[in-house]
């Protein structure tokens, strides 16, 4: 089943919960747990998503070089202009369970701008 969703004033949080719901297959009647599910979901315009503006420049993301004491910080101001699209797949990426079928469902997520 295939899910074409438009972003356009849409919520980030709200979205990405929504997403990771069709990609699980909840939305479904056949839905279980240890299946990866067979939603693919579309996502247009991610560009227009509405984000607030306080959360623009509180919110921060982490990550480790490896190193110590290199621990690199990005707002979401910063990477939201970067690439829009990485920053609703990290929120929907969060959303799912924490287990192998994780890397199959975000294949079946495709970001359009």
């Amino acid at each position: 089943m295939e899910h074409i969703i438009d972003a356009t004033n849409k919520k980030m949080g709200r979205l990405a919960s929504e997403v990771a719901g069709i990609l699980q297959n909840k939305n479904s009647a056949y839905y279980e747990s240890r299946l990866s599910g067979n939603g693919k979901v579309i996502i247009k315009n991610i560009d227009k998503l509405d984000i607030s503006p306080r959360k623009m420049e509180q919110k921060v993301y982490y990550r480790h070089t490896g190193y110590m004491g290199h621990l690199k910080e990005k707002k979401l101001k910063e990477l939201f202009a970067e690439s829009p699209a990485k920053v609703l797949r990290k929120a929907v990426q969060q959303m799912l369970p924490k287990n192998s079928l994780q890397p199959k469902r975000m294949r079946r997520l495709i970001i359009e701008k």
